[in-house]
């Protein structure tokens, strides 16, 4: 069995995962993970992204040094008949020993670093299977392993989406014109990293860029009157995105119309993201939304989001899309329209939408479909 051994994840004094959920979750995903190998006729899987590690081990290891990289400093090899190996250099193994893997069941396999033998280790079993490209290994995908979510992942996706949402508002509620970019990408991350939280996307714009970009990354404009803090954040694997906007002055109509016309989109999106609906199903309903609200073609510029997890993005809607929503599964939808926006975390759990970024101290727009209200946040005005 996979053990946590002796320890329970609390933060800030509270306890979000028990140890004997944790280790119920661990053996949960190793069993599952066993299934599958026996499935696919492979002996082992050899597990590099980060995301998969994560997944795997329950949030509890973390194997990033370079950030941006899909990889860490380590690599776990699962075999069919149940053993569990780390393979790591001789000047990371202390570290991870004590930080990331001593309180697992997992066997270390040492190298020197100038000689990482993993894939050759790895490859005396056969058939093997590998998350990423290797030669010798059959290139696997294991997100829809990921897909559905555990209580204690739950547990940990809402202190992660409260959180992230908290360290937003601060943010917001920071910023002032003349400020660049650059300026509020700095007070973001700073209050996500003081929470313990590592930002992992930034999509800072000021004024007419927000307007005439969809992907607006952060290029030093200053603030006149409209800003947009738009970001993703990560912490034990898992991934929140969330937008927010604040304008100095006066929001102009039209720009308010559109921020109404995406909060309808957004809750026909939620409204249809039930167990069953295809990644096609749910472009269609984005498209039909964008055309009842005046805005016909609008889906066109811009993906509208799908699930998240331990991705920021899963997958997206597309046109012919055929990957299926599942219970307890984790969504980020993000209609836009010219510079209106919208955009949250939720979790589909049992057929209910639960917001896992909510800001409700800032403005709310209402929108209805099929008798059913789904909150979207405005744009904050000072």
């Amino acid at each position: 069995m996979t053990k946590r051994i002796g320890k329970s994840l609390i933060v800030n004094s509270a306890t979000l995962v028990t140890e004997e959920a944790w280790n119920a979750e661990l053996d949960a995903k190793h069993e599952q993970l066993v299934k599958w190998l026996r499935a696919q006729g492979l002996a082992g899987v050899l597990i590099r992204r980060n995301e998969n590690v994560a997944w795997l081990t329950g949030g509890a290891v973390e194997l990033r040094v370079l950030t941006p990289c899909e990889t860490g400093v380590a690599s776990l090899l699962v075999t069919t008949a149940g053993k569990r190996y780390y393979f790591t250099t001789e000047n990371e193994a202390p570290r991870l020993h004590d930080e990331e893997f001593g309180a697992l069941d997992f066997e270390p396999v040492i190298f020197p670093w100038w000689a990482d033998d993993t894939n050759a280790a790895a490859a005396k079993l056969a058939p093997l299977g590998s998350d990423i490209p290797c030669p010798g290994m059959k290139l696997v995908n294991l997100a829809p392993l990921r897909a559905a979510l555990s209580e204690t992942e739950i547990a940990r996706y809402r202190w992660l989406g409260a959180e992230t949402a908290a360290a937003t508002v601060e943010a917001l509620n920071k910023v002032e014109p003349g400020m660049s970019e650059y300026d509020l990408e700095a007070i973001t991350a700073a209050a996500l990293l003081r929470r313990g939280i590592l930002p992992s996307v930034y999509l800072f714009a000021v004024d007419d860029r927000i307007l005439k970009y969809k992907h607006a990354v952060a290029r030093g404009a200053r603030l006149k009157q409209y800003a947009m803090l738009n970001l993703c954040s990560r912490k034990w694997g898992l991934a929140i995105s969330i937008t927010r906007f604040v304008h100095f002055g006066a929001l102009p109509a039209e720009l308010g119309e559109r921020f109404r016309a995406a909060a309808q989109v957004n809750a026909a999106l939620l409204n249809a993201t039930r167990v069953g609906a295809t990644s096609a199903d749910l472009f269609a309903v984005a498209q039909v939304a964008y055309a009842a609200q005046g805005f016909a073609g609008e889906e066109r510029f811009h993906h509208q989001g799908g699930p998240t997890g331990y991705g920021e993005r899963e997958w997206v809607a597309t046109p012919t899309g055929t990957e299926v929503v599942v219970n307890n599964q984790a969504f980020a939808w993000n209609p836009s329209i010219r510079g209106g926006k919208v955009e949250d975390t939720v979790l589909l759990r049992n057929g209910v939408i639960e917001n896992l970024t909510a800001t409700p101290d800032l403005p709310v727009i209402e929108a209805k479909v099929k008798g059913s209200a789904y909150a979207a946040t405005g744009v904050l005005v000072k």
